[in-house]
C-alpha cells in the first residue's frame, strides 16, 4: 500500500478502505453492521460514503441518544435518524418505537441504507462486561470487538426484509407499499481500525487536535437470504460477524493492513474519491453548530447565575 492509495479527506485524516467494494451495491437497500469506538466513527463513515452514489442521502442511521446533544444532532433529527437509549429499563420500549419509526420513515423518505452498532455501546464501555458474559455463555474472547446485541437488527429485518427474502414475511404492520421496493438486498458489514487501536473522536475531527492519522475501514457484504430470521440462529449469524471482525482487528493489528479477501492473494486497498466543497461545508458546519451550542449554553448558565 502506497500513499497514492490514501485520500486526505481533511486536515488531520486519512481514510483507507479494503475488502468488498459497497459501490456496487449502493442503490439497492441494504443494512450496515459497524464496530464502534468511540463517536468518531460516525464521522469516519460519512466520509467514506460520499463517494458511493446517493447513499448519504438516502441512509437511516441509529444512533445511540447521546447524540442527539452533539452538533449534528438536530440534523439527524430533521433527516429522520433514529436515537436509542441503551440500557434493560428501555430496551423493550425503545425496539417498539424503533419499528413504529421505521414503519413511519423509512419508506416514506425514500431510504435506501440503514446504519446500525449492533454492539449498543463504545467498545471500551463494553468489553469488561461482554467479555464476563462471553466466559459465562462459553463464548469467544473478544479483547477488539464486543458480543452484538439483537433486539435492534432483528426489528430491522422484521419490518425491512420484504416478504419473499429470507424464507419470512416482514413483520408486523409493515408492508412495502411502493411495487418498486424490494425490500433490503444486503448486509454490509463494516469494520473500523484506527491504528494502535486509539479511535478518534468527533472533538478531534472538528478541531483536529490530534497528530495525522490513518483510519481503515474494511467490508464484507452479505446477500439478504444468507442472513437467517429466527432468533438464536440470527444471534450466532451476528456473533460469527463479530467473531469475524475480531481476526481482521487482529491482524490489522499485527500486520498494519487487513488480510485478503478469499481467493485473492493480497489485500488490495481503494481510493477514495470524495468532494472537497462538501467537506468545507461540513466543517464550517460543525465550527457554526458548536458556537450555536456555546452561545446556547452561555445564555443558560447567566440565567441560572
Amino acid at each position: 500500500m502506497c500513499l497514492s492509495e490514501m485520500h486526505k479527506v481533511s486536515v488531520d485524516t486519512l481514510v483507507v478502505e479494503w475488502g468488498d467494494d459497497v459501490k456496487a451495491v449502493s442503490e439497492d437497500e441494504a443494512m450496515v453492521l459497524v464496530n464502534h469506538q468511540a463517536t468518531g466513527d460516525v464521522c469516519t463513515l460519512m466520509m467514506c460514503l460520499q463517494d458511493k452514489g446517493t447513499v448519504v442521502r438516502q441512509m437511516m442511521w441509529l444512533m445511540d441518544h447521546i447524540f442527539k446533544y452533539t452538533n449534528f444532532g438536530i440534523v439527524s433529527l430533521i433527516h429522520g435518524d433514529f436515537f436509542i437509549r441503551q440500557g434493560k429499563a428501555h430496551r423493550d420500549q425503545q425496539l417498539v418505537l424503533l419499528q413504529e419509526h421505521l414503519e413511519k420513515y423509512y419508506r416514506s423518505r425514500n431510504r435506501k441504507w440503514i446504519v446500525l452498532f449492533p454492539e449498543g455501546g463504545f467498545l471500551r464501555k463494553r468489553r469488561e462486561t461482554s467479555q464476563a458474559f462471553a466466559k459465562k455463555n462459553n463464548l469467544p474472547f473478544l479483547k477488539h470487538v464486543t458480543l452484538p446485541r439483537l433486539g435492534a437488527t432483528q426489528v430491522i429485518l422484521k419490518t425491512l426484509v420484504a416478504p419473499q427474502e429470507n424464507g419470512t414475511p416482514a413483520g408486523g404492520d409493515a408492508v412495502i407499499k411502493e411495487s418498486k421496493s424490494k425490500g433490503l438486498q444486503w448486509v454490509i458489514d463494516t469494520t473500523i481500525a484506527y491504528p494502535k487501536g486509539e479511535p478518534i473522536d468527533i472533538q478531534t475531527w472538528i478541531l483536529g487536535y490530534r497528530q495525522p492519522t490513518v483510519t481503515h475501514v474494511h467490508y464484507r457484504i452479505f446477500p439478504i437470504k444468507d442472513v437467517p430470521a429466527e432468533p438464536e440462529a440470527l444471534t450466532h449469524w451476528l456473533y460469527q460477524r463479530f467473531i469475524e471482525k475480531e481476526d481482521l482487528l487482529t491482524h490489522f493489528y499485527e500486520t498494519g493492513a487487513f488480510p485478503p479477501l478469499q481467493g485473492q492473494t493480497k489485500a488490495v486497498s481503494r481510493a477514495m474519491t470524495l468532494s472537497n466543497l462538501w467537506l468545507v461545508g461540513i466543517q464550517s458546519l460543525a465550527f457554526l453548530s458548536g458556537g450555536m451550542w456555546y452561545c446556547i449554553l452561555q445564555y443558560f448558565y447567566h440565567c441560572l447565575f
